[in-house]
C-alpha cells in the first residue's frame, strides 16, 4: 500500500470511482466531456411562470434555439395566451422567428434564423 493509498484512506477518499455517479452528478450537468463547446445550442424549456419569458428571451439573446414545452400552462390558457404572445413580439423585434409544433410544443428562433412552415403536409410519389 502506497502513501497516496493510505493517505485517501485517512481522508475518506476511495481509490475506485464511479463513473456512473460522477456523470450524473450536479457538476456535470451542463458538461459535455465528448465534444468541444458548441457556438449555440437548442435548450428544452419548459413554460410555468411568467419569470420563464425573460429566460428564454435571454436565450435567443445567446443565438440559442428554444424547444418550449407549454404543457403545464395549457390549463391556464389565459395565462398561455399572454406569455406567448409577448415572446411572439420579442421574437419579431429580434428578427427571429415562432412556430408551434404540436399542442405541447414551440420552436423559438434567434435572429436571422427562420423556420420553414408548411400549411399542406407534403405529397406523395406514387
Amino acid at each position: 500500500m502506497g502513501i497516496f493509498d493510505k493517505l485517501g484512506k485517512t481522508l475518506g477518499a476511495s481509490k475506485e470511482l464511479d463513473v456512473e455517479e460522477y456523470m450524473n452528478s450536479a457538476e456535470m450537468e451542463n458538461v459535455d466531456v465528448m465534444n468541444e463547446p458548441a457556438d449555440f445550442y437548442i435548450k428544452p424549456v419548459a413554460l410555468r411562470e411568467e419569470s420563464d419569458v425573460a429566460l428564454i428571451q435571454g436565450e435567443l439573446q445567446k443565438k440559442n434555439i428554444i424547444l418550449l414545452n407549454i404543457s403545464e400552462l395549457s390549463k391556464r390558457p389565459n395565462t398561455l395566451k399572454t406569455m406567448v404572445d409577448s415572446l411572439k413580439d420579442y421574437v419579431s423585434k429580434i428578427n427571429g422567428d415562432i412556430a408551434r409544433i404540436d399542442d405541447e410544443k414551440i420552436l423559438l428562433t434567434p435572429a436571422k434564423v427562420k423556420i420553414i412552415k408548411n400549411k399542406k403536409p407534403p405529397q406523395q410519389k406514387m
